[in-house]
């Protein structure tokens, strides 16, 4: 397909770009031939070696998914009592601590990246803080200068969400390589995917032996257990995709970058449309195109553009810190958070993904255009007029 026609398909905010299915086949092939489907086998291990080359980092230590890595990430360094976090997030990033016993304390984010504000962070701790857990939001890097600052002045370990932020670099090297540990997702919806899985980064060699008992269980070998660890371990065939992907990551990335380009163009100077800040000094990886609108129109956009075949998300809404289990804690006050409040009534997600064509982006931009320009107006209950 050329990329200025469109796909005439419904225009999903993701889409999982996956290779041909015959290019995987042979793949499957050696593992049916070897009967090694789990338990670190070839595939796993390499995987784990090309990621830790191709991220430039030390270590991959890779898990089913990556909920359970980041799980496994405050285990291994043994976090307890309060945590400084993000609300402004998948849900998924203040579970890792409910299941630790850790309680989350939710600071508010920065007005520019929608990431911790390390401003704000000073003031959340107390004696019972030993961790902050900032999230690359969209793969734009927190401010890890300003945070690991923090943590070094009061002893704190830092462990980043990471899972928006593959092949992302930061001042020429890769962001994974900040913070005590980093952790990435290769969801479906991520833009490295292994169906599921995911991997916590560390550049010390000891880290990734305690990583790699407690994902098998605690065992150091066939007899010997030490720590009470789980059953994280990426299979076979998961790992198998995955070497597979990275041979596709770069055409990709260019295809992402080239989209956000085309977004970039029709979006930049429409009224009352804000695009993410990116700062020049990031190697991004275009993982995600958001756009930040009049609160009061967001929700009626949201729903028009779906009668128009085009999926939007509203990442991230609600805040982590209105759901029931969070509510309550004393640092999820809206009073407490007014820029991530505001962020996540204004926030839409474009679709964006490599198999989208140029023709496909524009006709996203100007129906968006247009339902936005009348979002408004009382016949946008009847969205025929467009």
């Amino acid at each position: 397909m050329k990329h200025g026609q469109t796909t005439k398909e419904p225009l999903l905010v993701t889409r999982p770009d996956l290779p041909p299915l015959e290019d995987f086949l042979p793949y499957l092939e050696k593992i049916w031939q070897r009967r090694w489907l789990t338990n670190s086998g070839q595939f796993h291990q390499e995987l784990e070696a090309r990621l830790a080359d191709y991220l430039g980092v030390g270590y991959v230590s890779l898990f089913s998914n990556g909920t359970l890595a980041l799980v496994s990430a405050l285990q291994v360094l043994r976090i307890s009592g309060e945590v400084i976090t993000t609300p402004y997030s998948f849900v998924a990033t203040t579970h890792a601590l409910n299941w630790n016993g850790i309680q989350p304390v939710f600071c508010d984010v920065d007005p520019l990246t929608l990431n911790l504000d390390p401003s704000k962070v000073e003031s959340l701790i107390t004696p019972q803080t030993t961790a902050i857990l900032p999230v690359h939001v969209y793969g734009n890097p927190a401010d890890v200068e300003a945070l690991e600052q923090l943590a070094d002045v009061y002893g704190l370990k830092i462990i980043y969400d990471a899972c928006h932020a593959f092949g992302v670099t930061y001042k020429g090297q890769s962001i994974l390589n900040y913070g005590d540990l980093s952790v990435l997702s290769f969801h479906a919806t991520k833009i490295f995917t292994t169906m599921e899985g995911g991997a916590i980064v560390t550049n010390d060699a000891k880290l990734k032996k305690r990583i790699d008992y407690i994902k098998n269980f605690g065992f150091a070998d066939e007899v010997t257990v030490m720590a009470p660890g789980i059953n994280g371990k990426m299979n076979e065939m998961q790992a198998a995709l995955g070497v597979l992907q990275l041979e596709h990551m770069p055409r990709r990335i260019t295809r992402r970058r080239a989209l956000a380009g085309i977004y970039a163009k029709k979006l930049k100077n429409v009224h009352d449309v804000e695009l993410l800040h990116r700062p020049d000094d990031v190697g991004h990886n275009w993982a995600y195109f958001p756009v930040f609108i009049a609160e009061e129109k967001r929700d009626i956009v949201y729903e028009v553009l779906k009668q128009h075949g085009i999926f939007t998300r509203r990442y991230f809404f609600p805040l982590i810190s209105h759901f029931p289990i969070y509510r309550g804690l004393p640092s999820a006050s809206p009073e407490n958070l007014p820029v991530a409040e505001r962020a996540s009534r204004r926030v839409i997600c474009l679709p964006f993904y490599p198999s989208l064509t140029d023709g496909d982006v524009e006709y996203i931009c100007d129906t968006f255009i247009s339902v936005l320009a009348h979002a408004a107006e009382p016949a946008m209950a009847h969205p025929e007029w467009i």
